[in-house]
């Protein structure tokens, strides 16, 4: 990606944040920027068991690239206590926060929430990476996208459950 579009989409990102340059030193100094959902964005938050149930991989590559050819969007990866988890970034105005505000494993994450969103250039592990990042500022996931990676993450889950 051009170093001019990885700038533009960086202050998009900022402009999330109160005090852009707070972000833009949060990044600078500890790779992450905390960010508060709400605004310009919000985040849907995808266990790793969902989300590998419904691309059919557990390789990072292999994840990758499923998860970008089904979400439309960029995508982080934080590997939490209780595992991964994916947040798939979209429109805080969109149809699905109303459906999956109050959803336990795969809640939409708005006001009164921060994500830890990495720089831009940050897409590998270790600490939390872009799995798929931004291409252009505003750049987001479909949320019929996401309600269909979500849907198709359960319907296998309850098969294997099944087996």
């Amino acid at each position: 990606m051009p170093a001019d579009m990885d700038r533009l989409i960086t202050e998009w990102l900022a402009r999330a944040h109160p005090v852009p340059q707070q972000a833009r030193a949060e990044w600078s100094h500890q790779g992450v920027a905390l960010l508060p959902l709400g605004g310009l964005f919000a985040a849907v938050r995808l266990p790793g068991e969902l989300v590998h149930a419904a691309v059919g991989y557990e390789e990072p590559l292999h994840i990758a690239t499923a998860i970008q050819e089904w979400l439309y969007g960029p995508v982080i990866h934080d590997h939490r206590s209780t595992g991964a988890t994916y947040y798939a970034l979209i429109n805080w105005g969109a149809g699905v926060i109303q459906q999956l505000e109050h959803d336990e494993d795969a809640p939409c994450l708005g006001k009164g929430t921060y994500l830890g969103v990495p720089r831009i250039d940050r897409r590998k592990p270790p600490g939390t990476y872009w799995v798929v990042p931004p291409q252009r500022d505003g750049d987001l996931c479909r949320p019929a996208a996401v309600r269909s990676l979500i849907a198709a993450g359960r319907h296998e889950l309850a098969q294997r459950a099944d087996a």
